[in-house]
């Protein structure tokens, strides 16, 4: 009876320019007592942060290998990477469409049978020496010189490691982490399972672990009362993610003109074609989007149609994240409607719960269909980062409820085209608002 060899792989790649001067670093470890058997890394000249994740995969899967030759299936490899990208694709769950994405994925199939080799999402932080092997390699070509084992230090700053459980065959993770989740539950005593306001189309002035919430048989468990602040329970679990991405520019936005629900539903123009493919470069790179869901208007499919083409992913089409209806004010200027509505606008500006007119929506109640489909969201969602593909107003509705704050807040947020916030939203009720209005992606 062979004797199984369990062995762990930790690798990482970078590029400092993404594409940039590029290298990767990867360490095999044995998983029964956590020492490090072999390590790897290599400048590899311009290239993507995804090209050098990968190819410091295929250098710790060949490692691997090389020390047990004759091991055959007796041999099993669990990788663990900082990349969501690599982890998800080679996984399974993932589609891989980039060209230079799928020779590197086969190479990487190819060195171990399917049925030995697992893979598992860990945080940077967990993933240090083989960081720190990618850096070296990338500070070597820099210096015009190879990377050298023997002068590496990579290991001096790796975390302390213990042994690793025996994970049993491939799936038995699964299983486990719904065993976890259903005993964490039962523990608890749950059941386990003006201009930049509105989008004067206008640019205006524009990580898979349990939760606290877990679905079963169609119904969640929430506390009553989330605790706030630095009172809140220290564990949380993973939140939902929601990376807010509003559509990239159409032909209205530069008029700064009203394009809500209730419009021509313009397309992207050139310059929004170009930002949302911006946008789908970034995700690309970051690694980190699991799921998309967007708006059902024209824009924001389409920019989120070039996000999931460049991950291989499907989009959700939710219809509470569309636009407000702008009733007689679509397609109109700030100005414009000032000039024609007057009175009707500034009731408007004063009132959440006063409608454009013509019987446009209130920012009332967008904020009910927009908190009702965040519900949905978060629900089906849980433990996930999800890319929301969206307008001005549900996006500020967002951030707005995650602060609880007044409606006029929403006044004093700047919300630019193609720009990303991000809103965690904790099993406990709790939200987190983690970024506003990021554009560095178009630069």
């Amino acid at each position: 009876m062979s004797i199984v060899r369990r062995l762990v792989v930790e690798a990482d790649g970078g590029s400092r320019g993404n594409p940039g001067p590029a290298g990767y670093g990867a360490v095999v470890i044995d998983a029964a007592t956590g020492e490090t058997l072999a390590e790897a890394a290599e400048y590899i000249g311009v290239a993507t942060n995804n090209v050098a994740e990968y190819r410091g995969l295929i250098a710790g899967l060949t490692a691997a290998k090389a020390l047990f030759p004759d091991a055959g299936d007796a041999l099993r490899v669990h990788v663990r990477m900082d990349s969501k990208l690599v982890v998800e694709q080679m996984s399974g769950r993932w589609k891989i469409k980039h060209p230079d994405m799928k020779p590197l994925a086969a190479r990487a199939a190819a060195i171990l049978p399917p049925s030995s080799v697992t893979y598992e999402w860990i945080p940077r932080a967990q993933n240090k020496h083989a960081d720190r092997l990618a850096n070296e390699a990338m500070d070597a070509g820099r210096d015009g010189r190879q990377w050298e084992a023997s002068a590496s230090t990579a290991e001096l700053d790796a975390p302390a490691r213990t042994p690793l459980p025996d994970r049993g065959p491939p799936g038995d993770a699964v299983a486990g982490a719904a065993k976890a989740r259903a005993a964490l539950a039962a523990a608890r005593g749950g059941t386990a399972d003006a201009g930049t306001l509105f989008e004067v189309d206008a640019g205006a002035s524009e990580e898979p672990e349990p939760t606290d919430v877990t679905a079963v048989a169609g119904t969640t468990a929430v506390p009553a009362s989330p605790q706030v602040g630095w009172a809140a329970a220290p564990d949380l679990g993973t939140p939902a993610t929601f990376i807010l991405l509003r559509h990239g520019e159409t032909l209205l936005t530069p008029e700064k003109r009203f394009s809500g629900s209730g419009g021509t539903d313009p397309e992207l123009s050139a310059v929004g074609r170009d930002q949302a493919a911006r946008a789908a470069l970034h995700f690309a790179a970051l690694g980190t989007v699991q799921d998309i869901v967007c708006s059902p208007l024209r824009r924001c499919r389409e920019t989120a149609a070039a996000v999931a083409d460049r991950l291989g992913l499907d989009v959700r089409i939710e219809d509470g994240l569309r636009e407000s209806d702008f009733g007689a004010w679509e397609g109109l200027t700030f100005g414009e409607v000032r000039e024609r509505y007057g009175d009707d606008l500034t009731a408007w500006l004063a009132d959440p719960e006063t409608a454009p007119t013509g019987g446009g929506e209130s920012f009332t109640e967008v904020a009910d269909r927009v908190a009702a489909a965040r519900d949905r969201l978060t629900a089906r969602y849980a433990g996930r980062t999800v890319l929301v593909v969206t307008h001005v107003t549900p996006i500020k509705t967002l951030v707005r409820l995650a602060l609880e704050a007044p409606a006029q807040s929403m006044f004093r947020m700047e919300l630019s085209a193609a720009s990303i916030s991000t809103v965690a939203y904790y099993g406990d009720g709790n939200a987190s608002v983690r970024l506003l209005n990021d554009t560095s992606h178009l630069r």
